[in-house]
């Protein structure tokens, strides 16, 4: 029976608030400890172990110090590239801590003829062990398309860094189809920040989720971080996921109409809650019908909430939304229709090779908004990416 840990999106150094990227690195090195405990054979890591491909040198520092034990309690660490630490140069601080013997990057591959690309496998005992990088914008999704194995092992596994259309969900972006992927015993998942797994036959498709959550929403839906732990005996898989709860936490979710009594009623919340020592999430919605957003006194609630003596306090005012102006009665539909004749106009006036793209762009410029919580890099990636493909742009001179 082989033993292992699987791990994906660590997103070390990814916080911007000291008191959760203290957290974000407690419950990568709780992982470790756990690791080390349990006695596993080896420990993969699905892509994202850091939030970039250059992260902070006391990131490093804390990082270099945990991958010391795994190597010192004689673990080997196999992992891949992520869309975040992947680098188009190929040299990410990956390369570092495989050079100095703490990990094995498994990410090998051969390009043939015709664009077929051809995984080269690291060998683990009776295990052969494949993997292929994620990329920036999902652009290893057309890669995926052409990767293939051609060996056989007694038992093999594929460490991925992209989204299957199972665990898609509502996001807008291109899936990998699983049953088009080479055959393998068990693929190790990364990228979808969800506690996902499905199986064909006696094939399993894991995303352990995050190590610790990395926004807002997804400190509400997943509470804390998590990983896979992986028993074989090369022929059936038995997998547990493992949550490392660290603090609690509370989620505030309220519906506002006035921002001018806004305050007072949050307030009166926040006051039957205790809150001590806890991770506090504020998230208002609805539609203001007097007032406005400034008039809520956030720095009051926050004060409030820290006599409560909580570890930490966030909100989320995304969802709160102006009242419509009076006097106004034209439609949507109606401002469509003035934004399209000023813009037949502006093109007869103006004629132009490029006028071609002209609607396509504003469709595109009018139409996609940011996502909740999504981070702006992620949406200004999404955004120029579709705008590259209006433009008709292979590549950037």
């Amino acid at each position: 029976m082989v033993k292992f840990a699987h791990l994906a999106d660590c997103h070390l150094g990814s916080w911007r608030q000291e008191e959760l990227q203290t957290l974000n690195f407690q419950s990568f090195q709780k992982v470790v400890e756990r690791c080390i405990q349990e006695q596993v054979e080896f420990i993969l890591i699905s892509g994202d172990l850091f939030d970039s491909a250059y992260p902070p040198i006391e990131i490093l520092k804390g990082s270099f110090s945990e991958f010391k034990k795994i190597h010192d309690a004689g673990i080997p660490v196999y992992l891949i590239a992520g869309s975040h630490d992947f680098s188009a140069s190929g040299k990410t601080f990956l390369d570092v801590l495989e050079k100095a013997g703490f990990c094995k990057n498994v990410g090998k591959w051969e390009t043939q003829e015709e664009g077929r690309i051809k995984l080269i496998s690291h060998i683990h005992g009776d295990i052969a062990i494949y993997g292929y990088p994620g990329r920036k914008s999902g652009m290893e999704v057309e890669d995926l398309k052409n990767i293939y194995i051609d060996e056989m092992h007694p038992f093999t596994i594929l460490m991925l860094h992209t989204t299957i259309k199972e665990v898609l969900g509502s996001m807008q972006i291109e899936p990998v189809n699983k049953e088009k992927l080479p055959l393998a015993n068990y693929y190790a998942m990364g990228h979808i920040h969800k506690r996902f797994e499905d199986h064909i036959s006696n094939s399993r498709y894991v995303y352990p989720g995050p190590t610790f959550p990395n926004n807002f929403q997804e400190l509400s839906d997943l509470q804390c971080g998590s990983f896979q732990m992986v028993e074989t005996d090369g022929i059936n898989i038995k997998t547990q996921n493992i949550q490392i709860p660290l603090k609690e936490v509370v989620t505030i979710e309220l519906e506002v109409t006035n921002g001018l009594t806004a305050t007072q009623e949050i307030v009166s919340h926040i006051d039957k809650l205790a809150l001590h020592d806890k991770i506090v999430l504020l998230k208002l919605k609805g539609t203001l019908i007097e007032g406005k957003t400034g008039d809520i006194r956030f720095n009051e609630i926050e004060d409030i909430i820290k006599k409560k003596e909580a570890y930490i306090f966030l909100r989320n005012i995304s969802s709160i939304k102006p009242h419509e102006l009076e006097g106004i009665t034209s439609s949507v539909e109606n401002f469509q229709e003035i934004e399209k004749r000023r813009s037949e106009e502006f093109l007869k006036k103006n004629p132009h090779n490029f006028n071609k793209y002209h609607q396509q762009l504003i469709d595109t410029l009018s139409d996609r908004e940011k996502h909740e919580d999504e981070k702006t890099a992620i949406y200004e990636e999404r955004l120029i990416s579709e705008l590259k493909t209006i433009l008709e742009i292979t590549e950037i001179l």
